[in-house]
């Protein structure tokens, strides 16, 4: 990459952080589709998230993270189990719903505040700068609710591209979404099939947990 190419990486990535931090939600490519998403500290971002999108407030969203390490200092409780269920798949394609005893995030739980759905994606570069920098946000598809998945940003409605805070293009992305699990119960159930094999997961799972 030349160094004009850089700057204008570099002005992107900034744009976004700053409107994260203004309370703003911005798009982000991930490694499944585009994602609206939000700081997840205090409840003001992520009701500006759902209202953007049209979203119902008892429907969850997902915490993400840049990375493992971070998402277990943010929910701590995430220990035992939990903790070996998010080492076995993160990062990767996937939305784990795990215990959230302490009831942390409750403006993105939705009607469920003793779960939460956390993601840890293979971010691309730009994108993982931006979520690295916030730490963590609320997470959800970049489409009106219940319309398609996008896989690009034209694929986006224009009137979400226009009232967010920043937009980070990634080109073309995978397009499925992130295979949902939920490892609340004795047994895990798979929520959404979509970008990774919940069979591989389901085993993977298992031989961490032994």
């Amino acid at each position: 990459m030349n160094e004009k190419a850089q700057l204008n990486e570099d002005a992107h990535v900034q744009a976004a952080i700053d409107a994260l931090r203004a309370g703003e939600p911005v798009i982000l490519p991930t490694d499944t589709v585009y994602g609206l998403v939000a700081a997840a500290e205090g409840s003001g971002p992520t009701e500006r998230l759902y209202e953007l999108k049209g979203r119902d407030a008892g429907q969850p969203s997902a915490l993400m993270t840049a990375d493992l390490e971070t998402l277990l200092a943010w929910v701590p409780e995430l220990r035992g189990r939990d903790e070996a269920v998010a080492r076995a798949l993160l990062p990767g394609p996937y939305t784990l719903i795990l215990s959230n005893p302490a009831q942390r995030f409750a403006w993105l739980t939705g009607m469920h505040p003793l779960a939460i759905g956390v993601r840890v994606p293979h971010l691309p570069l730009t994108a993982a700068r931006v979520v690295g920098s916030i730490g963590a946000v609320a997470s959800t598809s970049a489409n009106a609710p219940g319309g398609p998945d996008p896989c690009s940003v034209e694929e986006i409605p224009a009137d979400l591209r226009e009232r967010v805070g920043a937009v980070l293009d990634g080109g073309v992305l995978p397009g499925a979404p992130s295979t949902v699990l939920d490892f609340t119960s004795v047994e895990p159930r798979v929520l959404r099939e979509g970008a990774a094999s919940s069979t591989d997961a389901l085993a993977r799972v298992r031989e961490a947990l032994g």
